[in-house]
């Protein structure tokens, strides 16, 4: 995964799930899924990481993207609207934000 930077020219976003312990499993097979077979293939994509609370009812995803409109088109397509419509059901709620780095630290 790219360095986290300030001056980085790529998009970060940052995805939370809100999930239960019975159902997080399932959504990180659907998400690890997802990413294997589909998201990582599309154009502008850069890295992602999942990550899991120890309680397992928040999942964060963490990506990164060359470019808005290439995770926007990623996002519009039968597929992925199709996955996210399977994603919902193994959560009680999924939010895609896209941030811009203020500060990193090593």
């Amino acid at each position: 995964m790219p360095k986290i930077s300030k001056d980085a020219d790529f998009q970060t976003v940052i995805t939370t799930f809100e999930t239960t312990p019975g159902t997080c499993e399932d959504l990180m097979d659907a998400l690890k899924d997802a990413y294997e077979q589909f998201i990582s293939k599309q154009p502008g994509f850069i890295a992602a990481g999942l990550h899991v609370n120890d309680a397992q009812t928040r999942v964060a995803n963490y990506s990164q993207w060359q470019r808005r409109e290439d995770f926007q088109a990623m996002l519009r397509t039968t597929e992925m609207r199709a996955r996210n419509r399977k994603i919902n059901e193994l959560c009680k709620s999924f939010e895609p934000v896209m941030y811009e780095v203020e500060a990193a630290f090593d």
